[in-house]
């Protein structure tokens, strides 16, 4: 598999082996004491702790923060920005799937800048500028889903709510990504699933939403593509390369699309998160087909090219070929077959209709709309 080099527009460095040029790219920065922020599971991986020895060993000095697990939380993130006060680390290179990659950013926020995280979430009136130094830092991705290492946002939950908020700023860009699609090899069907329907629903939705982007709209369409072919191949063999790095490609165009917006299906996910802590992936997969079906008449020219994508002829087959893509990677059909209750429909509802992705949705969703979508699944 070739190498290339691209800005988009932030300097990705794409292909198989990749991640062995981060010293010398860490050392034309003039930096050798980086801290590796990377979750608590990761960690103890064999090709982990091989690649922090091939790092020290290329003569970085090395600080492990291992101290992310399941969705952000805001104590992870003051816990990680200790650990690096604590390091003397000149730069930090987040290792990992989204929920690492979105503490990463944190931490370098939240070093120098005072106050609390949540200070600094979008749009909340009032919030503190980002105008101090943020550290060097760089993005290694090991799974297919968010495409956090292109993202200029970093979603951070509260611990006793679980709601989570957006802090958002192009300064938080990584300053490098090495994206190699061997890293992912090791992921399990289930997780390659539920972070390959993460960035599918980025892409799907990024395509719907409402406003003008077609830059937005031509790179949705053609990670659609992608990820069409490369999701079910990378699902069945975890080995096939050109599967693998399909789909991480997919899922960065995926964070660069969605700069146009998202939708209900996010709303919906969210929630989940929320209420029941489902990982983010799984959410959007059991809602994608559900929740999008609300949209269908409101864009039909929409689907119509959304199922040109997938190799499709008509735009009433596209939510069909989704729902068979789950079942084929025995993603649940209904929040019901996730165990999800339906108790749970008042809170879901409050804290969907409350999120921020929605009002791009192609048509306005109303409190009965989340109700109605919900309650049909549950």
């Amino acid at each position: 598999m070739s190498t290339f080099r691209f800005s988009f527009p932030t300097p990705i460095t794409f292909g198989a082996g990749v991640r062995k040029q981060v010293p010398e790219h860490f050392k034309a920065q003039g930096i050798s004491a980086v801290m590796i922020v990377t979750d608590e599971m990761l960690s103890k991986l064999p090709f982990f702790t091989q690649y922090a020895e091939e790092l020290k060993t290329a003569g970085l000095k090395i600080d492990i923060f291992n101290g992310v697990k399941g969705n952000p939380v805001k104590s992870q993130v003051m816990a990680g920005v200790e650990a690096f006060k604590k390091s003397g680390a000149a730069a930090i290179l987040g290792i990992g799937g989204g929920a690492a990659l979105d503490v990463a950013k944190a931490i370098a926020l939240m070093v120098n800048h005072p106050g609390d995280v949540f200070d600094y979430e979008d749009e909340k009136p009032g919030a503190r500028p980002f105008d101090k130094d943020i550290p060097y830092w760089i993005a290694i991705p090991t799974t297919a889903g968010t495409g956090s290492e292109v993202g200029r946002s970093t979603v951070v939950a509260d611990d006793q709510t679980h709601v989570k908020k957006v802090i958002f700023s192009p300064r938080l860009l990584a300053k490098a990504v090495f994206a190699d699609p061997e890293l992912t090899t090791a992921l399990p069907p289930a997780v390659t699933a539920a972070t390959g329907l993460d960035a599918m629903t980025h892409l799907i939705e990024a395509f719907l939403a409402k406003g003008w982007h077609p830059m937005a709209d031509g790179i949705a369409l053609e990670g659609l593509y992608l990820s069409a072919k490369a999701l079910p191949a990378a699902y069945s063999n975890g080995n096939d390369i050109a599967a693998r790095g399909n789909m991480l490609m997919a899922s960065m165009m995926g964070a660069v699309a969605f700069q146009k917006g998202l939708g209900l299906v996010h709303s919906c996910a969210h929630a989940l998160s929320a209420i029941v802590d489902m990982h983010h992936g799984l959410a959007n997969g059991i809602m994608l087909d559900h929740a999008l079906a609300f949209n269908l008449k409101a864009v039909p020219e929409r689907f119509e090219r959304l199922a040109h994508a997938v190799g499709l002829s008509k735009k009433d087959d596209f939510l069909p070929w989704v729902k068979n893509l789950k079942a084929q990677m025995k993603i649940p059909a209904t929040l019901k077959d996730a165990g999800v209750t339906a108790d749970k429909l008042d809170p879901l509802v409050k804290v969907a209709l409350a999120d921020g992705c929605h009002p791009s949705n192609p048509v306005a969703v109303s409190e009965q709309d989340f109700r109605n979508i919900f309650s049909a699944i549950l």
